[in-house]
């Protein structure tokens, strides 16, 4: 009887210690679905939907300060890196400048030309560097949409391993690219893609593995960029390698026309309002030590 008893108690004993374990497992099984989840949600998030922009609407939004994309709230979330921003509301963020005060379609800040003969060198000095970085942000603060300046940024700031850095400028471009494509294809004009710049054009192309061989205005609003594929695109490609791609200019055309009725292209001398942080005045993420 008593070592039945003793049975008893050492098989509830081994079976009491694998309910914790099997709990655990359970626990981590249900902590893995949630993260797979969590990750599918963040991934559905960022996905690109590509819709014709309503610009009266967006115009309506981004001047209502009650509303969430209400232009100086969007402004303030992109300088302070915030990533939870939308796709929506950088789609918002982009479109809407086109409808701000300071707003110049031929605006050019000017630091933007300051380090163009560094551009062609592949490798750069400590000093060069330094000087590229310092011109591009001055550039930048002076108009954050400068895609070319955010380019060179994110390749100089790899190149002095100043990575978490590059990769908020990085997140930034990509998402500003973003939010062209998703206002169309480019195939047509009832699907030519939006941009506030012509600047922007050469940069989407670019993106897209081509290289621009002639442009040419399309009645009442649109560019049509002639392409050549780079070799790595043709091969992916094959037949369908695109010719040409279709951008709306409509608005950056009517400004152009309100702020330059005599047809003169000067840089506004107004530097866009962030009303955040100065460029030389913002902390670097790369100095902030790690916890």
């Amino acid at each position: 009887m008593n070592r039945l008893f003793v049975s008893i108690l050492l098989i509830l004993a081994s079976l009491s210690s694998l309910a914790p374990c099997a709990g655990a497992q359970q626990r981590r099984d249900i902590t893995a679905a949630e993260r797979a989840a969590q990750a599918k949600a963040a991934e559905n998030k960022r996905k690109i939907k590509v819709e014709k922009p309503d610009l009266e609407k967006i115009k309506a939004e981004t001047l209502n300060p009650k509303s969430k994309y209400y232009y100086p709230k969007l402004l303030r979330q992109y300088w302070r890196n915030d990533t939870t921003m939308t796709n929506d509301e950088y789609r918002h963020l982009y479109l809407g400048y086109m409808f701000q005060e300071d707003y110049d379609p031929y605006r050019t800040s000017p630091y933007s030309g300051v380090t163009d003969a560094l551009r062609r060198k592949a490798k750069h000095t400590k000093e060069e560097i330094d000087t590229i970085r310092k011109y591009a942000e001055l550039s930048l603060h002076d108009n954050p949409f400068d895609l070319r300046q955010m380019s060179f940024l994110v390749h100089v700031l790899k190149e002095k391993e100043k990575n978490m850095s590059a990769k908020i400028w990085e997140y930034r471009l990509e998402h500003l690219l973003g939010a062209i494509k998703s206002t169309g294809t480019g195939e047509d004009t009832d699907n030519a893609w939006y941009v506030i710049y012509p600047a922007h054009e050469y940069d989407m192309v670019q993106l897209l593995g081509y290289e621009a061989t002639d442009v040419k205005f399309i009645d009442p609003g649109f560019d049509y960029l002639s392409v050549s594929a780079e070799p790595e695109t043709a091969k992916r490609l094959r037949d369908k390698v695109a010719k040409g791609f279709y951008f709306d200019v409509t608005i950056p055309g009517e400004q152009y026309e309100l702020k330059h009725p005599d047809g003169d292209v000067e840089a506004v001398e107004e530097a866009v309002e962030t009303d955040v942080i100065p460029a030389g005045e913002e902390i670097d993420p790369d100095d902030i030590p790690a916890e």
